[in-house]
């Protein structure tokens, strides 16, 4: 499998990093610890989590995801073969059940954060730590644009610097080795640079936001900063939540689909993602591939992607999306895609 460096670390990652968020909650420990292995396998060493999951976030379920691979880390040891990348929770977003609410990026609730994660992961440092939603009001989470609404609400907010400060102090205690971003703006992303410049703190090496044929606002902004800036792109939901695979064409809804066991997850199923989706379909049944190998070998080949974040129900749904990354586009192939993106750019943003 395919390596790369994690933006300009010297982390070196595989270009598939196994996504966990149904851990808990669509997975048993049993079905997780399959996946587990059959990735580790595959030498898909690179994991990632969060405090918050499994989503949908629960009182009740809150950190069983961590818990499940720090169950598997007991269980099986090589430690020192995984990368573990897991995110601390900022307000509103996951619910009071988080820290008792305490979700400010400030040194203490950081500090406790990662205390109940490395309790939870069994194990003393973890090897990418991200913010998993900026603090401020911006566009995040399927919100298209920095409105007025947003410009306008006025909370509290954690000085970016501050933040930065808490997180390298950890990377100094050994507690975590790298720092990154999640559905970051370009803004933040370059300010989060700056401060690190100008206070001679980490720096951080990736940012984990959406990107998908039916999401490609990454390209915006974003994607000159990783040529620039070096900061590697964590590419997640590269399946729109499983649209990208085609189980929910034309209406469908497939008995344990993510969708049709939570409707609220509406990010990709309005009517322009619908009409992207079918063109999608049609071009790679035109050239014999399948959407799924379609999806996930466009996000594979673009320079800005350090890892694609792959998660999956079932075991063969698994080893379908590792598959896919042997798949290699033609120009030609890549020309009819962003015919495709010119009629009906970012349908899902």
């Amino acid at each position: 499998m395919k390596s790369n460096h994690l933006g300009h670390s010297d982390l070196v990652v595989p270009e598939i990093c196994l996504g966990t968020m149904t851990f808990g909650e669509q997975n048993n420990q049993n079905e997780a610890f399959e996946q587990l292995a059959y990735a580790l396998d595959q030498n898909i060493h690179f994991w990632d989590t969060a405090e918050m999951y499994p989503v949908p976030p629960k009182p009740e379920t809150q950190g069983s995801t961590e818990s499940i691979i720090g169950n598997w880390i007991a269980q099986n040891g090589q430690r020192d073969k995984l990368i573990i990348a897991t995110k601390i929770a900022g307000p509103q977003q996951g619910g009071s059940q988080i820290r008792d609410g305490h979700t400010k990026f400030i040194e203490a609730e950081i500090s406790s954060a990662i205390d109940s994660s490395l309790k939870r992961l069994q194990t003393d440092y973890i090897d990418l730590y991200q913010l998993h939603w900026p603090q401020r009001p911006v566009n995040f989470f399927g919100t298209l644009g920095y409105s007025n609404q947003l410009a306008a609400r006025t909370q509290e907010i954690t000085p970016l610097a501050e933040t930065l400060e808490a997180l390298s102090k950890e990377v100094k205690k050994g507690r975590i080795r790298h720092i990154g971003l999640s559905n970051e703006t370009p803004w933040g992303t370059l300010k989060f640079l700056h401060l690190a410049e100008q206070l001679g703190l980490e720096k951080i090496v990736s940012v984990q936001n959406p990107y998908s044929l039916l999401n490609r606002t990454y390209e915006i902004g974003m994607s000159e900063i990783a040529q620039h800036e070096g900061v590697g792109l964590l590419a997640y939901s590269p399946l729109a939540f499983g649209y990208l695979t085609g189980k929910y064409r034309h209406g469908a809804r497939p008995e344990k689909g993510r969708i049709t066991l939570f409707s609220r997850f509406s990010r990709y199923s309005n009517p322009q993602s619908d009409w992207a989706t079918e063109q999608y379909a049609l071009l790679a049944e035109k050239h014999g591939l399948t959407l799924t190998q379609l999806a996930l070998a466009f996000i594979k080949q673009q320079f800005f992607v350090s890892s694609t974040i792959i998660g999956a129900t079932t075991l063969d749904q698994l080893k379908e999306n590792i598959q896919a990354f042997d798949t290699q586009l033609s120009e030609e192939i890549l020309s009819e895609i962003d015919a495709i993106h010119q009629q009906q750019p970012n349908p899902a943003p």
